[in-house]
């Protein structure tokens, strides 16, 4: 969604307030899509400070579906995100880049709501996720799930010192 500036930004002191449902059904970060799983509405509110300088205020919940780092299942995951930006349009790129102000969801003319909420999600999003915290993964030979069921796979880690060994024995192997 596109939030037109234009009004707002011509009067000093001017406030518009705004609530709309969010309609993403997928927000992809880093290559990969996410589903939408579920959203409540968004409310913003908007203020001229003056001087071509707005702050933005609100917030949104979301929850989102990512994959478990170890077995890769799904996981549900909420968001609580919540809006407390200032962006000063007299500022150029480089002097907001050094001030760590990222305001690349907005200019002079429009507010664009996904990349505000992509943004903020970016903030929030988890290093990693885990379905539980005892999860045992998948197995790295036949991917097995190993929180469901259990696989015969050869677990047994060789001895490094051999290396040399078994190199020469796999060369003269019988076939």
């Amino acid at each position: 969604m596109e939030i037109s500036l234009v009004k707002l930004l011509s009067r000093d002191g001017a406030t518009e307030t705004y609530r709309f449902p969010l309609e993403l059904t997928e927000i992809e970060i880093s290559g990969t899509a996410y589903p939408v799983l579920e959203s409540q509405p968004v409310e913003l509110v908007l203020t001229h400070e003056g001087n071509h300088v707005l702050r933005i205020t609100g917030g949104t919940k979301l929850k989102l579906e990512l994959s478990c780092a170890r077995c890769l299942c799904p996981v549900e995951k909420e968001f609580d995100l919540t809006f407390d930006r200032k962006i000063d349009f007299n500022l150029s790129e480089e002097e907001r880049e050094d001030l760590e102000e990222d305001s690349s969801f907005a200019d002079k003319e429009s507010l664009y709501v996904e990349l505000l909420i992509r943004n903020e999600l970016l903030v929030q999003w988890p290093i990693r996720v885990l379905c539980k915290d005892d999860c045992k993964g998948i197995c790295s030979r036949c991917g097995a799930n190993l929180n469901v069921q259990t696989c015969d796979c050869d677990t047994a880690v060789p001895d490094p010192r051999m290396a040399a060994i078994r190199d020469i024995f796999s060369k003269f192997k019988e076939v």
